[in-house]
């Protein structure tokens, strides 16, 4: 992932100087979108059993008819050009990290053992603005094997508080003979 995340910090700075980066991850999202749900047209672009010049045809036919920037155009044909184009959808998920931390905002996910209201949502998302000191987008999720409770992850840093969490260490705190 190193390359797509090369391809997707060099895509953020060209985009930073020519103001262009919001641009960017949108036609990129869309495209990577496109290609990723279309595993034909993924298969006319990438695989390397067919023509070079075919799979390039295609490919411009695509940023024609999304009639792209001049600058991912430029881009995606770099891609292809180079043999990266396989990539684009690690490239995309990069890019949008990347333009995401330009702007302030961390996406975070959220894990609840019940369907939580969109106010205990907020309450949540709001708490850990704060605590991050950044904009929080929240990815909720159901997941009943939590038993009660919630996880939420922001990147690296894991907030577990669910019942079966403290269930699981309970048991080996119990193993280990200490008490509880």
């Amino acid at each position: 992932m190193v390359i797509a995340r090369r391809y997707a910090r060099a895509l953020l700075l060209v985009g930073k100087e020519d103001g262009n980066a919001e641009t960017y991850k949108k036609e990129l999202d869309t495209i990577a979108v496109l290609v990723e749900k279309n595993k034909e047209l993924e298969q006319a672009i990438i695989n390397p059993l067919y023509d070079s010049a075919k799979r390039k045809n295609v490919l411009q036919k695509i940023i024609e008819k999304l009639e792209v920037s001049q600058g991912m155009t430029f881009f995606l044909l770099l891609l292809f050009d180079k043999g990266r184009i396989g990539f684009l959808s690690s490239i995309n998920e990069f890019y949008k990290q990347f333009a995401d931390e330009l702007k302030g905002i961390v996406r975070a996910s959220l894990v609840s053992a019940a369907e939580l209201s969109s106010d205990t949502v907020d309450k949540i998302s709001s708490a850990l603005s704060k605590r991050t000191g950044k904009d929080i987008i929240l990815e909720v999720q159901q997941d009943p094997a939590l038993i009660g409770g919630i996880v939420t992850k922001i990147g690296d840093l894991v907030l577990d508080g669910s019942v079966k969490t403290q269930l699981l260490n309970m048991r080996e705190s119990l193993k280990r003979g200490e008490s509880v």
